[in-house]
């Protein structure tokens, strides 16, 4: 009895140590589908996290420069992301549908057919990314003028948004391949990308923004090209990955030809995925409007307070990403009660952390936006949205686990109905009533976003637990 009590403690460091340097170096040869779930959950979560926290150092980061030049400035950049949010939902709807096909061809030890529906996401994605680059960077001045952005606001950031438009397909590729190595089970790979694309991000975007050394001086349009190159150097990084055999997907030339069957049933999948995240981003566009119509200060607190708040969820999209990866996988190795549990540990474990960040918010809101901002007027409104948002981090964290959980099985119907049901059926009729007739003001939109999310994870902890996600054929 003495015995392996006594050998045990010694034994068990290492192994946590040792789980996070083969999370962070990947294992290509670690089989998912098999073993200890916590573990493989770590392996998975802990790049995913690293990724999105490096992703969202970078949003806080660009942010906190261009918060320098004034509030169009960051105006510009409320606006111009406002608008990516198209682009943004083609690029997550493509790397939804990718990163489940994916997933399940590596569970089902196929790696040749991961390879070809590889291929057949990057051709999609770079057709999209001609046509909606080069209308963006053509309409810039039009689209912010139709967002609501003032004259003022139109001059300073035209340059702006025409860098990060045209530059659209590197948000593209870079979202979608770093799906496809997720999907994969190479999670350090995404990591690896993502790091170097926002490492050089954030060195060349001071220096283009205020013309350091030898660089020109762009103001908001040097953070606009910074942002681009980056991005672009982190594409080239995952074409090395993928042609160099870094990567359990291993892409050869041999595969570059049009597979219209895999193409179509990709843009199936991707359109679920696409709508969940219109219907929530068209949402997020009409908050803007209710809360533009208090003012200025009011969408510069709006703002701020999302940027810290999207930075503390990003980690948790890992956590989430994780959990939708052992779906596939599971799913395709015929393992559904192994990906159930899954993603019942992923859920518990993304709890605990957003609940201690919740804590940090709601305790310290003020003392952490005057990082960002030292005006009166937006400092105590973007405070107090900080910590009224923070109220339904809990709730939020299993909402995210659940609907990367339906993604990663490849249903992604029932994520775009609950979001139709949540925020297009409940969220904005609130967000109006409390605005407006209850006379809450921005607070009252504030609250509402608490709210609606709060509801939504409640709705898909019932629908998963029908468990209807099983049988999803891709």
């Amino acid at each position: 009895m003495s015995t392996p009590a006594h050998h045990h403690p010694p034994h068990h460091h290492p192994s946590l140590w040792a789980a996070i340097k083969d999370a962070i170096l990947g294992d290509p040869h670690r089989d998912f589908t098999e073993g200890s779930i916590p573990r493989a959950i770590t392996l998975l979560a802990i790049p995913m996290v690293l990724e999105m926290m490096m992703e969202s150092l970078f949003a806080v980061v660009d942010v906190f420069w261009v918060a320098h030049l004034g509030s169009d400035a960051v105006a510009t950049i409320g606006f111009t992301e406002s608008l990516l949010t198209l682009l943004y939902a083609v690029a997550i709807g493509l790397s939804i549908s990718a990163a489940a096909t994916v997933a399940r061809r590596i569970g089902e030890k196929n790696p040749e057919a991961a390879a070809d529906v590889a291929v057949q996401a990057i051709l999609l994605a770079v057709l999209v990314a001609v046509v909606l680059g080069l209308t963006g960077a053509i309409f810039a001045p039009r689209l912010l003028a139709a967002m609501g952005a003032s004259p003022t606001v139109i001059a300073t950031g035209t340059n702006y948004a025409r860098a990060i438009y045209g530059g659209s397909g590197t948000v593209l590729l870079l979202f979608l391949i770093n799906a496809v190595f997720r999907g994969a089970g190479d999670a350090s790979l995404a990591m690896r990308v993502l790091w170097t694309a926002n490492i050089i991000n954030m060195l060349l975007n001071p220096c283009l923004i205020f013309g350091l050394g030898p660089f020109p001086k762009l103001g908001v349009a040097g953070s606009g090209i910074g942002t681009t190159i980056g991005r672009g150097c982190g594409v080239l990084m995952q074409l090395w990955f993928l042609f160099g055999g870094k990567s359990r997907v291993r892409v050869r030339l041999s595969h570059f030809h049009v597979h219209t069957d895999l193409m179509l049933r990709l843009i199936r999948l991707s359109l679920g995925g696409m709508l969940q995240n219109l219907i929530g981003m068209a949402s997020w566009i009409v908050m803007v409007r209710i809360i533009a119509t208090f003012g200025s200060a009011a969408v510069a607190s709006y703002t701020l307070a999302m940027r810290i708040i999207i930075f503390a969820l990003l980690p948790s999209w890992g956590m989430a990403n994780a959990a939708a990866t052992m779906v596939g996988q599971n799913l395709g190795a015929k393992k559904p009660h192994r990906a159930e549990l899954a993603v019942w540990r992923a859920g518990i474990y993304n709890m605990v952390f957003l609940g201690l960040v919740a804590l940090v918010f709601i305790t310290f809101a003020e003392p952490i936006l005057r990082v960002f901002s030292r005006d009166p007027q937006v400092v105590p409104m973007a405070a107090a949205a900080l910590r009224t948002v923070s109220y339904g981090f809990v709730f939020y964290a299993w909402g995210m686990v659940l609907v990367q959980a339906f993604n990663g099985a490849g249903d992604t119907v029932t994520p775009t109905v609950l979001n139709l049901i949540c925020f297009w059926g409940w969220q904005l009729p609130l967000a109006w009533f409390l605005a407006f007739p209850a006379h809450m003001g921005a607070s009252g939109v504030f609250a509402t976003i608490a709210i609606s999310y709060s509801s939504f994870a409640v709705l898909a902890f019932f629908m998963f637990r029908r468990g209807k996600w099983k049988g999803q054929v891709v």
